[in-house]
């Protein structure tokens, strides 16, 4: 099951995975989107991967470290977070809300679109 998190309650989320490895929030909207509004990686790192292109650079993301997927309103990022899943990842995490739900919530210098 991959868990469902607030960009409110990702700090949370965060401290409870570090044993496990650095934490990545990998970003899978598409670059242009990414130009428009970004989080700025505090606490973790961040990895920008648009979610079609995901199964051929699998390999450049480790299955033992804590990934929160993010993209625009948490579709796109449910469907990135349930394919790790189902490929052994072990900590996973889906941003609900998105981007747009982090700007509402964390950020309201971010832009949205």
């Amino acid at each position: 099951m991959v868990a469902q998190i607030r960009p409110s309650a990702l700090e949370q989320w965060l401290q409870s995975v570090r044993q496990h490895g650095n934490p990545v929030v990998l970003d899978v909207r598409e670059p242009s989107e990414i130009q428009i509004a970004s989080v700025t990686a505090n606490g973790f790192h961040l990895r920008t991967i648009p979610m079609g292109v995901i199964p051929p650079r699998l390999t450049e993301l480790d299955p033992a470290q804590p990934v929160a997927c993010l993209c625009h309103h948490g579709g796109r990022s449910m469907q990135v977070a349930n394919f790790l899943k189902n490929r052994g990842f072990q900590h996973v995490a889906n941003i609900t809300g998105g981007i747009q739900a982090w700007a509402n919530e964390l950020d309201p210098s971010i832009a949205r679109y």
